[in-house]
């Protein structure tokens, strides 16, 4: 019989997507340490018990990449003692509050129309694109804010999944962690326990519907396609990840060699 290895990620019962993003191997043979750098999504529903774990990771900073509707929706992050929680706002792929009304009321014929026939798949790659080639700024400023210690980080967003994978992606491409292991860590979220859960109030007949959760399925997955159309951006946009971040993000090589610094082992 095949012993089990006991796994050493902690399961919050109120958190979901949380992960220690370390270990991941760079282009020149070093790792991403551990503690350093966490992902999840929001932490607005986190127990007692999550939030007690999550006082023990030494945290500096919380990103929180949440809109207002967001907020509204699920509610604000527990207050955790002696870390400064930064809400840097990028664009939700969902569309935030209205679209979930939507959802809520069973507005079945809307849905088809915003989502069917690869509209959902088609949604989400624009949204990547857009976050890599609008949020310039708030990139710049998470990577910025880390150079100059502001870790350990944890950065979320509702599912930990897009804004919060795309802000870890370019975190680790500024570091220089191989493509394939960006990408293996982005698709971690497909896991079932990690998968968003919605907390939705509809009563509405359609709102749950087996053909409403087929076309908000694109939404809710982790997919190569959609990460590879952020890179791609990056090399349209700016020829390259170097240019990317030394003129999209204004990242110097002194700051980029201190984040490799806080973050690699």
């Amino acid at each position: 019989m095949t012993q089990q290895v006991p796994s050493t990620e902690p399961e919050l019962a109120g958190v979901r997507n949380f992960r220690d993003v370390g270990g991941l191997p760079t282009v020149d043979g070093r790792r991403l340490r551990q503690g350093r750098l966490f992902r999840s999504g929001h932490l607005a529903h986190a127990t007692a018990a999550d939030s007690a774990f999550l006082s023990t990771l030494g945290l500096h900073t919380i990103f929180d990449f949440r809109n207002a509707a967001d907020q509204r929706l699920e509610g604000p992050d527990v207050d955790l003692p002696g870390v400064r929680n930064v809400n840097l706002p990028l664009t939700d792929p969902a569309d935030g509050a209205e679209f979930w009304k939507m959802v809520r009321d069973g507005d079945i014929d809307q849905l088809r129309s915003l989502l069917s026939e690869g509209r959902a798949a088609d949604r989400m790659i624009e949204s990547y694109r857009a976050i890599i080639s609008q949020r310039t700024a708030e990139h710049a400023r998470v990577l910025h804010a880390m150079a100059e210690e502001s870790v350990p980080a944890l950065m979320h967003c509702a599912a930990g999944k897009d804004r919060a994978g795309l802000s870890i992606a370019v975190t680790l491409l500024a570091v220089g962690v191989e493509r394939d292991a960006i990408e293996a860590d982005y698709l971690e979220s497909n896991a079932t326990h990690r998968r968003y859960k919605v907390h939705r109030s509809g009563t509405a007949a359609d709102a749950y519907s087996p053909e409403v959760m087929e076309l908000l399925s694109p939404l809710f997955d982790a997919r190569a396609e959609y990460l590879a159309a952020a890179f791609d951006t990056i090399e349209q946009t700016w020829g390259g990840t170097d240019a990317y971040l030394e003129r999209g993000l204004r990242l110097t090589p002194d700051l980029r060699e201190r984040l490799r610094a806080h973050l690699l082992d």
